[in-house]
């Protein structure tokens, strides 16, 4: 039997907004403008989109993009934002608050308000979470074996070491070089 090969995880980070006091069909008109664009064209789009729940879907968003960075460092991966782009936006209908406006000769008007719960989802591209994958493979192929310990341990010692420490053994500029010593008599 045939192995498939291995498909890179693609990290994804949601956010959810439930109850917004704004028309689902209004939250929709903006909601389509980002759909399927990159991260940082649907914030461009939605900073200059003239319409009140802009902001709203703005802030969602950029949540998204959080809570996506967040479950990379959760994982132990690097994630670059520019590689995010907006997989799932879509708005539901929330509950209706249904009021009652005073009317002449006593009658009343009833009107609802209705509300709306707004999601984005945003996801890496496939070629770059491939890409992520094949680095971070690339990395371990590196740190195995007794090179592989010595550049760890290197590493380790490099982020332990204060500044003093560093160039502790340097030469100011200008400074002559040391020769072989002499014997003094």
């Amino acid at each position: 039997m045939a192995t498939l090969p291995a498909i890179p995880q693609v990290i994804e980070g949601r956010a959810l907004v439930r109850y917004s006091r704004v028309s689902p069909q209004k939250a929709r008109l903006v909601a389509d403008l980002i759909r399927g664009q990159g991260a940082e064209h649907a914030l461009g789009i939605l900073r200059f989109t003239r319409k009140r729940v802009a902001r709203d879907i703005e802030k969602i968003l950029r949540s998204a993009i959080a809570n996506a960075e967040q479950k990379a460092e959760t994982a132990g991966a690097s994630l670059d934002v520019d590689h995010l782009y907006v997989s799932e936006c879509f708005v539901n209908e929330g509950s209706r608050w249904k009021r009652i406006r005073p009317a002449p000769f006593g009658r009343a008007f009833r009107y609802q308000k209705r509300t709306s719960h707004i999601q984005v989802t945003v996801a890496e591209r496939h070629r770059a979470a491939a890409q992520r994958v094949a680095d971070q493979a690339a990395e371990a192929e590196k740190s195995k074996g007794v090179r592989g310990a010595v550049r760890r341990a290197r590493k380790a010692l490099v982020g332990k070491q204060s500044p003093k420490a560093k160039g502790a053994g340097k030469q100011p500029k200008g400074a002559p070089k040391p020769g072989p010593k002499k014997d003094q008599e």
